[in-house]
């Protein structure tokens, strides 16, 4: 399968504010930008072109034409700056970059030519064959770990996603897929742009989300389906409630990392299916929630999928281990030109995600942090995010980040950073993290922060590496535990770790 075929097939109408293309239209102008790709790249080299822009319509007219071409599209993060946004483009080797008025500053000094978007001329419909794994994306990873990785979107990496998720939902010509996620990052491009090439549905785009514009944007389009990554369910469930919040067209929501008390919530008052899915933008496993998936858990492990410990023995019930496919890469087509990180990825034929995670007596998954999340607090291993969704019982906490800060001794303390939706007394919290029956000793947050914001990706992924450099020698107020009670810290406490050292700003 390919997305040529999806695209030439569906004939998908794009919509944008007040612009309207038909299906035909679509087509036509993927076309044109065919056209003056072949034009413009040299032949002898990869065919790659670098895009900075928002959710515009020429993203989707770039890639249909990429697709069209043979070429291939980079999407650049306009939140990335200076030499960091350099290196992406040195790294994927861009023969130029198309951008948008805006973030043209952001492209100055670059070595390769820098050129505004532009209407094409009309062209010849003209597709170059296209095999399914063809390459035709290159789609960054979100960073939260280290420097963004270049990974290989083929054909069918893109097609297949999105044919399966329109066929799931019963997706068609009558439904409109509201894409208002970034399109340089995998979940708008496999889980909302493809998902509507597959459909034959409308294509809805919004420059950048936006949580007051949300529901706005779903009756002014019509939209029926919606994607998401991370937070922005959160972000709309957040707004004032209104009393026709359950009178819009919107059937289906669909993405991953949600929070769990937020997507039901957000069911309830928009009256519409969320589901919520595990993947990533590698692509070496993928699997959803079913209705019977107990709440906090990702859902069954599929064939060959399993939580194991460092030694690749399968972990027991309650044990927090790495998720892996032993049955091999999955849809992961690898890094681009980097080839040590596709020998981390792919070990001993497995497929690593990096990702902690353990398995209930009945075969659940639950989600329990990133490799470089785990904590060795006095002796034992402990994932971040079982912390993280107790913390985000209590009423006032809005968002929770867990990660660890050197012990003066050995190993980690825990700390949490908190974003509040009210004041929030040091005590009361302490209180509540003494009823909770899950939350273990060592579990408890020794330190806790009370920030304003978390630091995030352009994903809305939060980025803690940022937070544990900060560690408490932060512009923010901290508290500190200190048997069993927590009170304002003050500078001076016995288990203060190594890398908290740095003075206050």
């Amino acid at each position: 399968m390919t997305v040529t075929e999806l695209l030439l097939s569906g004939r998908s109408a794009l919509r944008f504010e007040d612009e309207y293309y038909t299906g035909d239209e679509h087509v036509q102008v993927c076309a044109d930008h065919a056209a003056m790709l072949r034009r413009m790249l040299r032949p002898g080299e990869p065919p790659h072109v670098g895009l900075l822009a928002g959710n515009l319509p020429a993203f989707s007219f770039l890639l249909g034409g990429c697709a069209l071409s043979g070429s291939v599209l980079v999407g650049l993060n306009p939140t990335r700056r200076g030499e960091a946004l350099a290196r992406d483009v040195r790294h994927t080797n861009c023969q130029f970059v198309l951008t948008e008025p805006r973030y043209a500053p952001l492209l100055s000094g670059l070595d390769v030519p820098v050129r505004l978007l532009e209407t094409p001329p009309h062209a010849p419909l003209d597709p170059v064959p296209a095999a399914p794994d063809d390459l035709l994306m290159l789609i960054f990873t979100s960073g939260t770990s280290g420097e963004p990785k270049a990974v290989r979107c083929t054909h069918e990496k893109i097609a297949g996603p999105g044919w399966m998720l329109a066929s799931r939902f019963g997706l068609s010509s009558s439904d409109t897929v509201y894409v208002s996620m970034p399109m340089f990052h995998s979940n708008a491009i496999m889980a909302g742009w493809a998902v509507g090439l597959a459909a034959g549905a409308t294509i809805a785009l919004r420059r950048r989300f936006s949580a007051s514009g949300f529901m706005p944007d779903v009756r002014k389009f019509g939209a029926t389906y919606a994607n998401y990554v991370g937070k922005p369910l959160s972000y709309v469930v957040a707004t004032p409630e209104r009393p026709d919040d359950a009178d819009n067209p919107l059937r289906l929501v669909y993405g991953n990392e949600g929070a769990e008390a937020d997507l039901r919530s957000f069911e309830r008052r928009f009256g519409c299916r969320v589901v919520d899915a595990f993947g990533s933008t590698e692509g070496g496993i993928g699997f959803s929630r079913t209705p019977e998936t107990p709440p906090g858990s990702l859902g069954p492990l599929p064939p060959g999928v399993a939580v194991v410990d460092q030694a690749g023995r399968v972990c027991p019930p309650g044990v927090v281990g790495e998720l892996v496919n032993t049955a091999g890469a999955g849809a992961f087509a690898g890094y681009y030109r980097d080839p040590a990180a596709d020998a981390e990825r792919m070990r001993d034929g497995w497929y690593h995600t990096g990702d902690l995670a353990y398995v209930d007596e009945d075969g659940y998954c639950f989600f329990a942090g990133r490799l470089g999340d785990w904590l060795r607090v006095d002796g034992e291993n402990l994932g971040t995010a079982p912390i993280e969704r107790v913390l985000l019982r209590h009423p006032a906490v809005a968002e929770a980040a867990v990660y660890g800060v050197p012990d003066p001794v050995t190993g980690d303390q825990v700390m949490a950073a908190l974003v509040l939706t009210r004041p929030l007394d040091p005590a009361e919290f302490g209180d509540f993290l003494a009823e909770q029956s899950d939350l273990g000793p060592k579990q408890v947050p020794a330190f806790v922060r009370i920030i304003p914001r978390l630091p995030k990706t352009a994903t809305f992924k939060t980025v803690k590496r940022l937070l544990a450099v900060e560690g408490v020698r932060c512009p923010d107020p901290v508290w500190v535990r200190t048997d069993g009670v927590y009170a304002p810290f003050c500078g001076q406490h016995p288990h203060i770790g190594r890398a908290n050292v740095s003075p206050p700003r």
